[in-house]
């Protein structure tokens, strides 16, 4: 009984995890989106003079 239940246990983790980590490559690539209009509205800056989009 044990056995089995370490089973449905690690195949229940993996699930998990796996589940996770297709939703952390869609959050990667909606912020790589956001990232490249950023880096794409700061070379059309109608105000001149160096700008950045991002506050460091």
């Amino acid at each position: 009984m044990v056995p089995l239940l370490l089973v449905l246990l690690l195949a229940l983790i993996l699930f998990g995890a796996g589940f996770a980590l297709k939703i952390l490559w869609w959050v990667a690539v909606v912020v790589l989106a956001v990232w490249l209009l950023g880096f794409l509205a700061r070379s059309t800056n109608a105000g001149g003079g160096r700008s950045r989009w991002y506050r460091w």
